[in-house]
């Protein structure tokens, strides 16, 4: 009876623990499942504000480059000249040359003028931050446009006409579409698009999600009917119960048996000891061709018992911690060891690695990676530094130096998740770097949303004004690449090709590649 005691206390223990975070878990699933679709709907609509400023940052660099023509003039080759630039672009609807006050002096289309409502002078135009860019409402009998002004000189400037399409707002989940609108305005109030699917269905308690430009006067909203919105993503109720009454159950047996835990922090800290954290490596690959140019080595948690832990279970705890620079060594330096082989033999191929802002802008980051390529015996110009957007740059000018300092030793810099992060297109060419890559976000939806691809085309002609290459992430099917070709993308990388590999897998998927080259250096010394 005795030895039984502790053993009922125990399950008693046991019981009570998982009684007590079950019932917390049901006020902790609903709490989880609101915050998911409020951070969810924040993203939606943080990706309106993105396709927005872009639209914008695509008319001002239009209105740059006819700028630099001295196309300031309404002589008919003039405006011939400005018609077969809009021609080419076509989200901009037309160009026109006004004076200093706002009033229109000429267009490339003058039937175009026919159309307006009306025509605000300068003072109602609302400035950027910069300073260089207006913008304003064009009101229009099809439908509102945006109108950005760029000064050329003191006695005129010109207009960009750019067209709202309703397009461009469709996207939300398929659940919420018929009980939703998305709003894109400027900072005054004046509507410019918006995207709803039935204006007449009531909404009941809606929920409103804002996000304002930090560059531009655009405001983007997104409604939500409260009722539907309360029901939307709803299975994660029981999951997230079960897990609660799981850590219940858990944290009464560790308690029962008094048993000393140690965090996270410390597993990580013990991984990177063992050496754990191992390089796995993704294709990248040409469009066309499908010719492996290089790859890029991402992070996975290798354990002693072969379990591979994913990268969003331990890179936020590593960034959180400052683990992040340390893990970030290790796994380059492996990398660095297993394809010294194929860098020394293609001088072609490259090598890209992650690093964030933070570790960017430390000190001694350009010596360190100097030193640790110079001691593999690789060539800098083969090792491409991929800095994420996702977080902001707080010090671009610093930043700025860092990348041309990078530059000038050869090595490669890139921007990773353009389009859904921090920086604007304007930040990109500031940062100096030699590649954008677009983010996964765009290509899962290039074959499904014109607005997207327009959107790339942007990217695509922003860049090559820019003097950058681009890279299109996450590609996974046929279709997707043959749109990104069509876009204009010329590299990739995603699942269509290869998911990331262990260097064992990645050495067979290479294998043809060595083949091919040595039969080739034969054939040459041959002849």
């Amino acid at each position: 009876m005795r030895q039984q005691r502790p053993t009922i206390a125990f399950a008693a223990l046991v019981l009570a623990s998982t009684v007590v975070f079950g019932l917390a878990g049901h006020l902790a699933a609903k709490s989880f499942i609101r915050h998911q679709q409020a951070r969810q709907l924040d993203e939606l609509t943080e990706v309106v504000l993105r396709r927005s400023e872009f639209a914008v940052e695509f008319a001002a660099a239009s209105l740059t480059e006819l700028g630099k023509r001295d196309a300031v003039n309404c002589e008919p080759a003039t405006l011939q000249a400005i018609r077969l630039h809009v021609y080419q672009r076509s989200a901009i609807k037309d160009v026109r040359l006004v004076n200093p006050d706002g009033s229109v002096i000429c267009s490339a289309y003058s039937e175009t003028l026919e159309f307006d409502e009306g025509w605000v002078d300068r003072r109602e135009m609302l400035a950027s931050r910069d300073g260089k860019l207006s913008l304003f409402r064009v009101q229009q009998f099809g439908g509102d446009a945006l109108g950005v002004l760029r000064d050329i000189n003191s006695s005129a400037a010109l207009v960009a006409i750019v067209g709202i399409n309703a397009s461009l707002f469709d996207i939300m989940p398929s659940e919420l579409r018929g009980h939703s609108e998305v709003t894109l305005s400027l900072s005054n109030g004046e509507k410019l698009g918006e995207f709803q699917l039935d204006a007449d269905q009531p909404r009941r308690n809606s929920k409103r999600f804002d996000r304002s430009s930090d560059r531009y006067p655009l405001h983007t909203t997104i409604e939500v009917d409260g009722a539907v919105l309360s029901a939307w993503n709803s299975e994660a109720y029981w999951p997230a119960l079960a897990v609660a009454a799981g850590l219940g159950a858990l944290f009464g047996i560790l308690l029962g048996r008094s048993r000393r835990t140690e965090g996270p922090v410390a597993d990580l800290d013990r991984g990177l000891t063992a050496g754990e954290f191992k390089p796995y490596y993704q294709p990248v690959f040409d469009l066309r061709t499908r010719e492996i140019k290089g790859c890029e080595i991402l992070a996975r948690w290798v354990r002693e018992d072969g379990s591979v832990v994913p990268p969003m279970n331990f890179i936020p705890l590593a960034e959180s911690s400052g683990r992040i620079q340390a893990m970030t060594w290790q796994i380059l330096k492996s990398a660095l060891s297993d394809l010294r082989p194929l860098l020394k033999a293609d001088k072609d191929f490259k090598l890209s690695f992650n690093v964030v802002p933070k570790h960017l802008l430390s000190a001694g980051f350009v010596e360190t990676l100097r030193r640790t390529v110079l001691t593999a015996k690789v060539a800098t110009r083969q090792i491409v530094i991929e800095v994420t957007e996702r977080d902001e740059l707080d010090d671009l000018a610093r930043a700025a130096a860092v990348v041309a300092e990078l530059r000038e030793y050869g090595f490669h810099v890139a921007i990773d998740d353009v389009g859904v992060g921090h920086s604007g297109l304007s930040r990109l060419k500031g940062l100096g770097a030699n590649t954008i890559k677009i983010d996964k976000f765009f290509v899962d939806t290039i074959t499904v949303d014109a607005s997207t691809t327009t959107i790339v085309e942007m990217l695509v002609a922003l860049a090559k004004d820019f003097r950058m290459t681009v890279v299109a992430e996450g590609i996974e099917t046929e279709e997707q690449l043959r749109a990104l070709v069509a876009s204009g993308v010329e590299t990739g990388q995603g699942y269509l090709v290869a998911a990331p590999l262990p260097f064992a897998k990645f050495s067979e998927l290479m294998a043809p590649r060595h083949a091919a080259a040595a039969q080739a250096n034969d054939a040459a010394l041959v002849a």
